[in-house]
């Protein structure tokens, strides 16, 4: 059994994501957003959108596109439950089927705050942020 908990699962601060983004090249990092309908009004730049409802039948999928991606940040709206969870999810699946020495090969993250905490940063950042629509997060 895994010893991959969600206590255990590193977090990454926007800042850091926002300089990884900046720096690296796409086969070293994947930004999974598996944000539902919540996902309208901005995601953040060249992440791929995996609403939660979908996770379980695209995990196959990700973990052979994303197998030898260095740095996996997942993450939700706040990152509290939807993407934390999904992390745990992933990262098992991931040692479960390349073994728990291949697992590790790969940085598993949850971003801190998730993307309302990025948005209030990082969204009118076109760099960094695609498809914004401030008014709707407004509210927040």
């Amino acid at each position: 059994m895994s010893s991959i908990t969600i206590a255990t699962l590193p977090r990454m601060s926007r800042d850091s994501l926002s300089a990884l983004l900046s720096n690296s090249t796409p086969s070293k990092l994947a930004i999974i957003d598996v944000r539902d309908s919540d996902h309208i009004g901005g995601h953040i730049r060249s992440s791929i959108w995996v609403p939660t409802s979908s996770l379980d039948v695209r995990l196959p999928e990700l973990l052979r596109t994303l197998k030898d991606t260095e740095k996996v940040v997942f993450h939700c709206a706040l990152s509290q439950q939807r993407g934390p969870s999904a992390a745990l999810r992933y990262a098992r699946e991931r040692e479960r089927t390349f073994g728990e020495e291949e697992g590790k090969k790969q940085e598993v993250y949850v971003l801190e705050g998730g993307f309302v905490q990025w948005q209030e940063k990082y969204g009118k950042d076109e760099r960094l942020t695609e498809a914004y629509v401030e008014d709707i997060w407004h509210e927040y």
